[in-house]
């Protein structure tokens, strides 16, 4: 089992049970992911992900764009339920995400502590994001990537996320040494359990959006 299928097997065993406006959930809270270029490998080549889709949509994001029959233009179609603008979501903070990175590269300051964060409070909102903040700091001159996540969805949204962060290390010039997620409520929908012990026993499987 890599480390992304225990935390599945883990959330399965272990988690509590939730009801919400989305419907009933098992999790975990303030879960950790510490994750190696080996775990990225074993992970990435592991689990069937869109990955054409995810690498244009956060090149999307960094642009800022907020229209989503861009995103659907592009074959990305999982924010339609969002109405036609992403207001105060993920492209609103991550066009901040370009010239911190081109800073980065610049500086490269073991003792500098670069941090995007996202999801600004007491603003307008259709979707506030769930990843919440995103640190890079150097260590002997290699990449450690951090990122506070306030809620995760274990099947759809977690894969997407630790594909993106990966996306992103590799706009830093200098090696990755690994990407750790602090995951607040890391879950999996009711609809989706079964799923995902299907998944866990090798089986393809197609998991349910809960919008």
């Amino acid at each position: 089992m890599n480390k992304y299928h225990k935390a599945l097997n883990k959330i399965i065993q272990k988690g509590q049970i939730q009801n919400n406006k989305k419907g009933k959930i098992k999790y975990l809270l303030n879960y950790n992911l510490h994750l190696e270029p080996i775990d990225l490998l074993d992970i990435l080549e592991g689990h069937a992900i869109a990955r054409n889709k995810l690498k244009n949509e956060l090149e999307l994001f960094q642009k800022g764009e907020r229209l989503t029959e861009k995103y659907r233009e592009a074959g990305i179609e999982w924010w339609d339920y969002c109405g036609p603008i992403l207001v105060n979501s993920y492209p609103t903070y991550f066009e901040k995400l370009p010239p911190l990175i081109r800073k980065i590269n610049q500086e490269k300051r073991n003792s500098k502590n670069y941090v995007l964060f996202l999801g600004a409070t007491d603003a307008e909102s259709n979707q506030q994001p769930c990843l919440s903040l995103i640190q890079f700091q150097i260590d002997n001159g290699k990449l450690v990537l951090s990122a506070y996540q306030r809620s995760s969805d274990a099947n759809l949204g977690l894969p997407a996320d630790i594909y993106h962060l990966y996306l992103i290390s590799r706009q830093i010039n200098m090696q990755l040494k690994s990407i750790n997620l602090f995951l607040g409520n890391v879950h999996i929908y009711e609809n989706n359990l079964q799923k995902t012990k299907e998944l866990l026993k090798g089986e393809k499987v197609r998991f349910s959006l809960n919008v």
